[in-house]
């Protein structure tokens, strides 16, 4: 079906930030499969894991015990600081779990039409309910009626929380991407995500977080939240997890580990095997690394770079972003920019209109950071002056 506008371009192989298409053509990944590949392509020990966990077995379902789910498990809540976690397949099942866990947990708190405060300019999945839950009117027209049980707000805005806490009785949860994606690369006050956690300690509401994108390193730490002092109560991953092997995860804590039971939640092919040994895989390399230290230097770098590049430039609005997500906002629409980056050999992307999304992988190296400021912003200085 026609649910994507493919560009005019079929990889065939990869090797770290570099891709090959069908014709021999080299380009350079600065978007890591939409913040999927932060290991890079063809990285050997995810390789050599697949490769060997396929010759073993691939699939027994959820209704025996998993010995490669039970240690990624363990690996993940303890790098995170959780409890428990709920292997899915995606970001939209991890975040679906998650908004379950927050209506389930409203439910055994005696409300019985429990409201979840979402984002305005958020991405969350989807699925019908992550659909509702996300702040686009552009995905959701068409699909409604959306699902109730959202309360949005705009983000990075506690003032507008407050409100919504003094002034509505049944929310149960607060649902925010720690750096908007989708949004455009927007990155919060410094403290909006502590404020969030301090008004939902004081109403007894579960904060989830949802590190679909941020995870996994990309900011410069394994999870976003850990440029802060605190925790979430449900923690929401996918995209990086997996390195290209489909995998989420929904990690809680506290009394929020404890809800689901036998029957409230399932999935089918979550938590497999051949998917537990790629991710167990990615969890360790990153560890090991220490990758989230070279997205957060290398990040730097890259944004320096083209602040340097750009100033002055008219047009460009900010270089924003944290750890290797980058944003480079304009003042116009600019998504023929992804094209043109397409035929110099560099992938990138553009979100929100108007701004220019970079997720390199974070085995990205210097000189390949420095080609990537190099291209892009010759690109952009020529497509801010009209040429």
């Amino acid at each position: 079906m026609s649910t994507y506008k493919r560009l005019p371009v079929t990889f065939a192989r990869g090797e770290g930030a570099l891709l090959w298409d069908t014709q021999d053509k080299q380009y350079l990944d600065a978007l890591s499969g939409v913040a999927v590949c932060n290991l890079g392509h063809a990285h050997p020990a995810v390789t050599k894991a697949v490769c060997e966990q396929a010759g073993r077995l691939l699939h027994t379902s959820n209704i025996y015990g998993i010995a490669a789910q039970e240690t990624l498990g363990d690996t993940l809540t303890a790098l995170a600081g959780m409890d428990r976690v709920f292997f899915g397949n995606s970001g939209a099942e991890a975040n679906e779990a998650a908004i379950k866990l927050a209506r389930l947990y409203g439910h055994r708190r005696g409300n019985k039409s429990p409201m979840i405060v979402v984002m305005e300019n958020s991405f969350h999945g989807r699925t019908l309910a992550t659909l509702s839950a996300t702040g686009n009117r552009k995905v959701q027209a068409g699909f409604e009626p959306l699902v109730q049980g959202f309360i949005r707000v705009p983000y990075g805005d506690l003032a507008a929380l407050q409100a919504v806490a003094d002034n509505q009785k049944d929310v149960v949860a607060v649902l925010v991407e720690p750096i908007q994606g989708e949004g455009g690369v927007n990155v919060p006050p410094p403290q909006y995500l502590p404020g969030v956690r301090a008004l939902c300690d004081n109403k007894g509401w579960l904060m989830i977080l949802d590190e679909i994108q941020t995870g996994m390193g990309r900011t410069g730490k394994p999870f976003a939240y850990q440029h802060y002092d605190f925790k979430p109560d449900v923690m929401t991953l996918a995209k990086a997890l997996g390195n290209g092997v489909p995998i989420g995860a929904c990690l809680a804590r506290g009394d929020a580990a404890e809800l689901f039971a036998p029957g409230n939640h399932g999935s089918t092919f979550g938590g497999n095997p051949l998917a537990c040994a790629a991710a167990l895989t990615v969890c360790r390399t990153l560890s090991e690394q220490k990758l989230w230290d070279t997205a957060a230097s290398l990040g730097e770098s890259i944004r320096q770079g083209l602040r340097n590049a750009l100033d002055n430039v008219q047009g460009v609005i900010e270089v924003r972003g944290q750890g290797l997500m980058i944003g480079i906002a304009l003042d116009r629409p600019c998504a023929e920019l992804v094209a043109r980056a397409l035929e110099q050999g560099l992938l990138i992307n553009v979100t929100a209109d108007s701004v220019v999304r970079l997720l390199p992988p974070l085995v990205m190296t210097e000189q390949q950071a420095d080609h990537l400021v190099s291209i892009l912003s010759s690109l952009l200085r020529e497509f801010l002056a009209g040429k």
